[in-house]
């Protein structure tokens, strides 16, 4: 694998840098949770199931990453998050680095149903939008800037050439970054999840794969670059800096298992983008290290 390839000049982290990632028990989350511990910096890998999560981190604790802790948190529940933000003002202050890891698929191989589609993205969206909203007043002030990056998929691509959104109007909305709101990214997932009430989801012009996936997913690239914008007006060493990433089609439970890529080869753009000396990196895509078209 690739290290990060940055001189100690570069360097802005150390183990006073609290990284949190949600759903890091296992998967990409526990990679990617291994690989910042590794760069050594203090991660807090959270888990839905408590007893999962104390598994998990005693695993890399054993590994020789003793600046790993866990705590319980299901971005499902508002009080859990709360709880947990608590938690991490009184242990930690703050917060440098989240990784918006957590996420479920129910589709898998050739299927393209919508029975879940509620559940996915409840998940996908709208608990990776309670997690960042939660996290912002602890996101501490430092000169490098603090860093979100959000877990997502090329299959939420507004321009993809195999799952592209072909609906013209919409697709056009979600591309025009000064007009891009709140309440139009939130206005397209209650479209959709009314259309999918009502069956009329497969004519609206909405991605063919993995339909509600590709959705909450292209709805976290539109709050990324909204958030980005926002963010921007932020003040020198109040900055908070914001991305998304596709890790590939990883070998994991959330693929069932039948991606290509290593769970290594996963979690490093991830934590290329968490610990990128350059600041002014915000409002991106990426995919091996590279950055792609939304």
């Amino acid at each position: 694998m690739r290290t990060i390839p940055y001189s100690d000049h570069q360097r802005w982290w150390s183990k006073e840098t609290i990284a949190v990632v949600t759903g890091g028990n296992r998967g990409i989350g526990f990679e990617i949770c291994r690989q910042l511990a590794d760069h050594g910096v203090t991660v807090i890998l959270t888990s839905r199931d408590e007893s999962v999560g104390v598994e998990s981190a005693k695993v890399l604790q054993e590994g020789g990453l003793t600046e790993v802790a866990c705590h319980q948190l299901d971005i499902l529940d508002p009080s859990s998050i709360n709880q947990f933000a608590e938690w991490m003002k009184e242990n930690y202050g703050g917060v440098d680095i989240l990784v918006n890891n957590a996420g479920v698929n129910f589709n898998h191989g050739s299927e393209n149903n919508v029975e879940n589609a509620r559940n996915v993205i409840d998940t996908n969206y709208y608990g990776t939008k309670s997690m960042i909203e939660a996290m912002i007043p602890l996101m501490k002030p430092s000169a490098a800037g603090a860093r979100i990056v959000n877990v997502s998929s090329r299959l939420g691509r507004l321009n993809g050439k195999r799952n592209r959104v072909e609906n013209d109007a919409l697709r056009e909305q979600l591309s025009d970054e000064e007009s891009l709101t709140e309440e139009l990214i939130d206005g397209m997932i209650s479209n959709f999840l009314q259309q999918v009430e009502d069956g009329s989801w497969r004519s609206q012009g909405w991605p063919h794969s993995f339909t509600d996936y590709s959705v909450s997913k292209l709805a976290i690239n539109a709050y990324t670059r909204f958030l980005a914008r926002k963010f921007s007006v932020r003040p020198e060493g109040e900055k908070i800096y914001i991305n998304c990433y596709c890790p590939g089609w990883v070998k994991t439970a959330l693929t069932g298992y039948s991606g290509s890529v290593t769970l290594e080869q996963g979690a490093d753009t991830a934590v290329w983008i968490a610990l990128a000396p350059d600041q002014a990196i915000t409002g991106k895509f990426f995919a091996e290290r590279r950055e792609i078209n939304f």
